[in-house]
């Protein structure tokens, strides 16, 4: 395992992690954008994508890198960084965020096949609204992309048996334990969920899928992160998650701490990602 990796990830956290409301704790929530802002900065443009919602104006923030073939679409990887009322949000969903900071430095080093653009939305505790916004403008522009991957809460595990639920028919099928990261997508990206799973385990990490039909409708849980707009917009869309929850004790809680977090599981997650996209 990376322990400069592991470092780094840590330092984001501690930038990111706090109440990052954007209406009750804007300070925090500005602060937040700077620091994302000033990150992707250092490995090319940034851009805004503003849009606006109740009135007020709100941006999502772009990196565009190139791959080795910019004949191909691109793969679009999106964190949300907003968090609800009174939770410092350091699962969710600063280490999502924490591992975009470090696919940017890792994309702009060494390429993968396509070319990458990562996406920080806004407003996912608000219904997701900044990825619907944007997505909605993909699509109306005529867009196209090889794949999105969602990064919904990405630190939490638990090695104790019993530690993992799920909805209603799926405990007979997966672990017990939360101890693995989780794939969520429609059956037609069960080949790409499959390269990414051999990407996990050689970065010594647990992984298991869950191929969904019908844009997941009949398990709500599926369609809770930033994936769901391009899902219903045809797009191929992957969730990645530790499952929230489902195994996070902390969620949406004041108790949603770094010291809560797996930092090892976390790096792992972040290595096997960083392999995966490049093969993609």
């Amino acid at each position: 395992m990376d322990l400069l990796l592991q470092q780094r990830l840590l330092d984001h956290l501690e930038q990111i992690v706090g109440d990052r409301n954007p209406y009750f704790a804007s300070a925090r929530h500005f602060f937040v954008q700077q620091y994302i802002q000033q990150e992707f900065a250092r490995w090319g443009v940034v851009e805004a994508h503003i849009f606006e919602y109740q009135g007020r104006q709100h941006t999502n923030w772009m990196l565009n890198l190139p791959g080795q073939d910019p004949q191909r679409p691109p793969m679009l990887v999106g964190a949300h960084y907003d968090s609800v009322l009174g939770s410092p949000g350091a699962d969710d969903n600063a280490t999502g965020v924490a591992v975009l900071l470090e696919l940017a430095r890792a994309f702009a080093h060494q390429p993968g096949l396509s070319p990458v653009r990562l996406v920080a939305f806004d407003l996912e505790e608000s219904g997701l609204v900044g990825s619907r916004r944007y997505a909605e403008e993909l699509h109306q522009n005529g867009d196209a992309l090889g794949l999105m991957i969602s990064l919904e809460m990405l630190g939490y595990c638990c090695q104790q048996s019993h530690s993992q639920r799920y909805p209603p028919g799926l405990k007979y099928l997966y672990p017990n334990q939360g101890n693995y990261i989780a794939q969520i997508g429609p059956w037609q990206s069960i080949p790409t969920m499959a390269r990414l799973w051999w990407s996990f385990r050689f970065a010594g990490l647990r992984s298991k899928w869950l191929p969904v039909v019908n844009q997941g409708r009949r398990l709500p849980d599926t369609r809770r992160s930033d994936h769901v707009p391009f899902w219903d917009l045809g797009y191929p869309a992957i969730l990645l998650t530790d499952t929230a929850d489902l195994r996070n004790p902390h969620y949406h809680q004041p108790t949603d701490t770094i010291e809560t977090l797996d930092l090892t599981f976390l790096t792992r997650v972040c290595e096997g990602l960083i392999d995966g996209l490049r093969r993609l």
